[in-house]
């Protein structure tokens, strides 16, 4: 009998203010540990923001305001003692663009272990091998892990991005439409590198492809105006959604 996955992380009656405007509504929504879930919807609709939301990366953002609650493990990360670069250690993100640093590919992958004070050299060597292997870029690039990132590929350098963000081993993978700026190819590679990961990471994604959606998500979310509108199975959501909205947005009716 299968174990009942539990939730790794949950937003609990969140809502999201940039200024005067409200962004998000009141959204509830868990994550399942080893599972990969989709956040689909129209542009402008939340889904970005709400994923920023899990590791706090819209603190950067002056005059930004949270209420309610997210909680990893059951601690609410916008709690005081919430140290914010341990959280954002915890829940790795993978950005909509390649952003490798002007370093050796080597040099990207071992940043955030020096960053998070790794002095050891034998540690760094093999986290930044295991996680070029994780990302499936090892057997691409072991024989020039000392040249320039900026010589790779797009479809490289994203995977190389993730490798980046898995080399500090995080429990949460947030990818913020991480193929949007790939061509068919390298996008079909991040999707299979997709399902290898989840049976080491939670994984958040945000998608315009309700294609990539379908293909890659267990859970899938429907966000439209700052609200989630539905959630629930990816197979159940483009077959039987229970709401009318919804099955307008995925059969294309609107959006």
């Amino acid at each position: 009998m299968a174990t009942e996955k539990r939730a790794k992380m949950h937003s609990a009656n969140l809502d999201f203010y940039y200024g005067d405007f409200k962004a998000l509504h009141d959204v509830t929504l868990e994550f399942l540990e080893h599972e990969v879930t989709a956040l689909i919807g129209p542009s402008g609709c939340g889904k970005s923001t709400f994923l920023r939301c899990l590791n706090r990366m819209n603190d950067l953002i002056p005059g930004i305001r949270v209420e309610g609650s997210v909680l990893l493990d059951g601690d609410d990360i916008y709690a005081g003692r919430m140290d914010v670069v341990e959280l954002r250690r915890r829940v790795g993100m993978v950005f909509q663009k390649p952003n490798p640093f002007p370093k050796s590919i080597f040099e990207n992958v071992a940043y955030g272990l020096r960053v998070n004070g790794v002095k050891d050299k034998a540690f760094i060597q093999q986290r930044a091998e295991e996680s070029l292997k994780h990302a499936a870029l090892w057997d691409e690039v072991k024989d020039r892990l000392h040249t320039s990132a900026l010589g790779l590929s797009g479809g490289q350098q994203q995977r190389l991005c993730i490798a980046r963000a898995l080399a500090v081993e995080p429990e949460i993978l947030l990818m913020d439409e991480p193929a949007s700026a790939l061509d068919p190819i390298a996008t079909q590679k991040i999707e299979e590198l997709i399902h290898i990961l989840k049976q080491y990471y939670t994984i958040i994604i945000v998608t315009h492809s309700m294609q990539q959606a379908a293909r890659v998500s267990d859970i899938t979310a429907y966000f439209y105006m700052g609200k989630l509108i539905e959630a629930g199975p990816t197979e159940t959501m483009f077959t039987r959604p229970k709401n009318k909205q919804t099955e307008d947005y995925i059969t294309g009716r609107f959006g």
